[in-house]
Parts: C-alpha cells; structure tokens; sequence
C-alpha cells in the first residue's frame, strides 16, 4: 500500500498527469480494497489524485467508506486535514465523511490542529 501511495504522490508532486496513469493506479488500489492502508497512505493518495486534478469516484467512494469505518483511528489532524482538502478539490462530495470529520475535530477541541490543518478543513468545509 506505502508504495502505490508514495508513487501516486511522487507524479502528482512532480506535476505529471496522465489519465492512463491515474487510472491504472486508482483501479490498482480499488482492486486492492485498500487493504493494508493505512491513515496516511489514504490521506496521501487522495491528495495525490486532487492535486493532479485527476478524479476516481470509487477511488474517492472507498477511501470515505473506509475512513468512516475506522471512525478516523489513526487519522492525525494532517491526515484528516489532507483528506478533505482533496474530496474538496476533486469536488467529491462525501457530507457523511465531512460529518464524521466535523465531529471528530470538534471531541479532539482541535488539539494537534495546526493552523495550516485549520485552514484547510475550514476551506474544504
């Protein structure tokens, strides 16, 4: 799983964007049903996709599934943070996942929230 995240991450940070490639990587993780992601391999992925203005909608679909499964254990503020600037900036709209995160930081009282974590999820909401 580290490696398909790192990789999606690594094109998307040097800015390349190709369909094909995106595709393959998305179906690859789909096939995977994410098992053994872990909270930052998910966040990092979709991130990735968002950043390269590439959309999966299952891809996007099984990563809130799986996130509300977990109840966000495991999601640091970066994570939960990431996450919702991506489905934000796909445009994937998620509102049960936004209502678990909504709620999460609200019991957390934003504790471990930096500014910039703040910020983003304020923007994505």
């Amino acid at each position: 799983p580290q490696d398909l995240s790192n990789m999606v991450w690594a094109f998307a940070t040097a800015d390349i964007n190709t369909d094909k490639l995106y595709k393959m990587l998305a179906n690859e993780a789909v096939h995977r049903q994410l098992r053994g992601f872990n909270p930052q391999n998910l966040s990092n992925m979709i991130w990735a996709f968002a950043t390269a203005g590439m959309r999966s909608e299952k891809l996007f679909g099984m990563v809130a599934n799986e996130a509300m499964q977990r109840q966000l254990q495991g999601f640091n503020p970066q994570d939960v943070s990431n996450m919702v600037w991506a489905f934000a900036t796909a445009d994937v709209h998620a509102d049960k996942l936004f209502w678990v995160v909504a709620n999460d930081a609200v019991h957390r009282q934003l504790r471990g929230f930096k500014p910039q974590n703040i910020s983003n999820m304020i923007w994505a909401f």
